[in-house]
């Protein structure tokens, strides 16, 4: 496929019908207007697997390598479908490159490491299942895992660095930019994983990203119902994305068509979800903060009676510490600041005074489901030993969703004065 029919199908850059720049808010409704066939206000459902060739002798040409000649026609799934295409187009809008979907996160992850192929990668601890894909490509091919912090001079041309901000599952933030200079010093690329920092609240490439990574399950998915991942690179590296392309359609890892359907349900309300749902986790951490460093307390409304002493003594019982990126007072008045403005993620992590009370902690809230994942619209509660075997079995992960934040607040404080009063009880 040419260079430019890849544009016009997939990447979003035809401009909208527009005599004004438009918000990203707006692109996630429109910037899929121009790949509509029908009349439908909604998208329709396609779930064709094959598409039936022109009837006209005359326009049909034998192929000559490349699956698809023209921006116009789809002719099989696995190559493009009309859902998944609409969804890259908005995709990409939002992401200020060229997007391409893929089956999972880490299908999208695992596409990207067989494209870069690098010798070596720079990755720290962040998500686990990541590692379990380094551990696949230092089987096939012998990549080196080297420390994030390494030396710059442990990478040489072609290696990669691997950086996920904000981090899982603590919901900190690392200096994009910072880890940009450092591969590009040494001919290295820069991957950044923006699971828990969707469009809206970074752009890692206005911070020297060379691609991002998005598990579209999350945040783009926002309801619990659909797994997808995502690849972007810049505009300028056009033979990046013809290549991940073309490789995806060997590697099998196609986003299906009721998942692009879903996706494009899902991503028209991007926006409102994501702020929502940060600022919700930015106001619970400020609380929490609050509770277990009563002179802090000056930061929230006085008349907040959840920050009685009592409160604050239950909490201090049961709960030793809170990390997020809105915690970091010091990076937010420099680089944060720049590289997050319109808030710090959705996602932040409690670590319990014992495993025991982190165990115990998500069976005694009403509002938050026990589960796995997150970026969903209902608040999400994860004992995170359930799923990360390597993780601080006192840690408790909050995926916060768009409900009520003082009635999350509350739901947590009943929570915590539950098991402060069981473990002073010595029948319980």
């Amino acid at each position: 496929m040419s260079s430019l029919a890849l544009d016009d199908r997939v990447s979003g850059t035809r401009k909208l019908n527009t005599r004004h720049p438009v918000s990203p808010a707006t692109q996630a409704i429109h910037a899929d207007d121009h790949l509509s066939s029908s009349q439908d206000v909604a998208p329709p459902m396609h779930l064709s697997t094959t598409f039936r060739y022109s009837n006209k002798p005359e326009d049909l040409k034998p192929s000559d390598g490349n699956e698809v000649e023209s921006s116009e026609d789809h002719v099989y799934s696995r190559i493009t479908a009309p859902n998944t295409t609409r969804l890259e187009a908005i995709l990409s809008s939002l992401l200020n490159g060229r997007a391409l979907t893929y089956s999972s996160g880490l299908s999208a992850l695992h596409a990207a490491y067989v494209y870069l192929n690098p010798k070596r990668v720079s990755i720290g601890d962040g998500y686990h299942g990541s590692h379990g894909v380094v551990g696949l490509h230092q089987k096939l091919t012998g990549l080196k895992k080297l420390p994030l912090d390494c030396p710059a001079e442990d990478l040489g041309e072609g290696d990669l660095i691997h950086l996920e901000t904000p981090l899982n599952p603590t919901g900190e933030a690392l200096h994009i930019q910072h880890y940009a200079d450092k591969a590009h010093s040494r001919g290295a690329y820069l991957i950044v994983d923006a699971t828990f920092g969707p469009p809206g609240l970074q752009d890692p490439f206005l911070w020297g990203a060379d691609m991002i990574m998005h598990s579209g399950t999350k945040y783009f998915g926002g309801h619990s119902d659909m797994l997808c991942g995502v690849l972007c690179v810049p505009k300028a590296r056009g033979e990046w994305y013809a290549g991940l392309w073309e490789e995806r359609g060997f590697l099998g890892s196609v986003l299906g068509s009721m998942e692009g359907w879903l996706g494009l349900r899902s991503v028209r309300t991007l926006e409102l979800r994501v702020r929502r749902q940060s600022e919700n986790a930015t106001m619970l951490v400020k609380w929490l903060d609050a509770l277990l460093h009563p002179e802090r307390q000056l930061t929230m409304a006085a008349e907040d009676a959840s920050l009685s002493s009592g409160n604050s003594a239950m909490a201090r019982k049961v709960l030793d510490r809170v990390a997020h990126a809105s915690l970091q007072t010091e990076d937010i008045a420099g680089w944060l600041g720049r590289q997050m403005p319109d808030g710090y993620g959705p996602v932040f992590a409690i670590w319990m005074k014992s495993e025991e009370l982190a165990k115990w902690l998500p069976s005694k809230l009403a509002l938050f489901h026990h589960a796995t994942s997150l970026g969903g619209v209902e608040s999400l509660i994860e004992w995170r030993a359930m799923s990360d075997a390597g993780c601080d079995r006192r840690l408790v992960r909050v995926s916060v969703g768009v409900e009520n934040w003082t009635d999350l607040r509350d739901d947590l404080m009943d929570a915590f004065e539950e098991l402060s009063q069981e473990a002073l009880d010595p029948s319980t």
